[in-house]
């Protein structure tokens, strides 16, 4: 079962003075440098500061009304649990990573979450789509979740959307307004998926449109949430980074190798790296506890 790397637990341990078990894992060690460097004080905001934020929040930009609505169509393997299974244990997971997002938005800005990770297979996409699903459950914030993975883009198909215009064909059109973006219907969120693929893609990226998007977009969302290739050997990424306002790394129990992991962390610009998800960890020690406490919870947890 997937479980939230102690990165993000970190501020909350210190805060609060209780000490989480930490499971024990590889990237444990190769993170300890990189959040160290990281500032994790913590100020919570004045009565005025949150009602100034609700306010703002609630005024929906006009603009989304303009983007069609798609129904999606989940099958068995999409592997979408926040969507699929509300209620187990992999979803909780996914909540109490938003809430710690939520947390470090509030300290410092924090709009454009970029997820990637070190090589291909380590369930970035899933990773992504799932927290964007939760994020998106907020509804005073508007969610957008940016397929920037041009090369192998796999969200819409986990949508059962099919194939649809996205990123690629507005790169390619000439001062074409903001368009490809779609309303998934029941989600509660926008996505604006990769489209085809292009014969090109890091010379398409590089033609200085992007920055410009960005900008657009984050005028019209609260939380971009974009899942890029992995950063091992491609340089897309690094385009998508410098437009990131945070970085979260996924990798894979029994997939990741260490040497791996540590360039992947050598390549993030370690004042972006917000922490890291370990997927598919056999370490189910929290399982049994679930289901005893947890509502509605199923007799197998699913694993991801």
């Amino acid at each position: 079962m997937s479980r939230i790397f102690e990165a993000l637990q970190k501020s909350e341990e210190e805060r609060s003075g209780v000490s989480f078990p930490a499971p024990l894992s590889l990237a444990t060690d190769l993170l300890q440098n990189a959040e160290r460097q990281r500032d994790e004080s913590f100020t919570a905001p004045t009565r005025e500061e949150l009602a100034a934020e609700e306010q703002s929040l609630s005024q929906r930009p006009e603009e989304l009304d303009q983007f069609p609505q798609l129904p999606i169509n989940l099958w068995s393997g999409s592997r979408l649990i926040c969507l699929t299974n509300q209620e187990s244990l992999g979803a909780e997971k996914f909540r109490f990573l938003a809430v710690k997002l939520r947390q470090i938005q509030q300290a410092r800005p924090l709009k454009r979450l970029l997820v990637t990770s070190s090589i291909p297979e380590e369930g970035k996409s899933m990773v992504c789509g799932n927290l964007a699903a939760v994020l998106a459950r907020k509804k005073q914030q508007t969610t957008l979740l940016l397929e920037g993975d041009l090369r192998r883009p796999v969200l819409a198909s986990r949508f059962g959307l099919g194939k649809v215009p996205g990123l690629t064909e507005w790169l390619e059109a000439d001062s074409a307004p903001v368009s490809n973006i779609y309303q998934l219907a029941g989600a509660g969120l926008w996505f604006m998926p990769a489209g085809a693929p292009p014969e090109n893609p890091l010379e398409l990226m590089q033609s200085g449109k992007l920055a410009g998007l960005l900008a657009q977009l984050s005028q019209w969302f609260d939380w971009i949430v974009i899942d890029t290739p992995p950063l091992l050997p491609l340089a897309d990424t690094s385009l998508w980074s410098r437009l990131a306002d945070g970085v979260l790394l996924v990798a894979r129990e029994g997939v990741t190798q260490k040497r791996q992991l540590q360039r992947g962390l050598e390549v993030v610009e370690q004042t972006k790296l917000l922490g890291m998800v370990l997927n598919s960890s056999s370490n189910s020690e929290h399982d049994s506890y679930y289901q005893r406490y947890g509502p509605l919870a199923p007799q197998t947890a699913e694993k991801f």
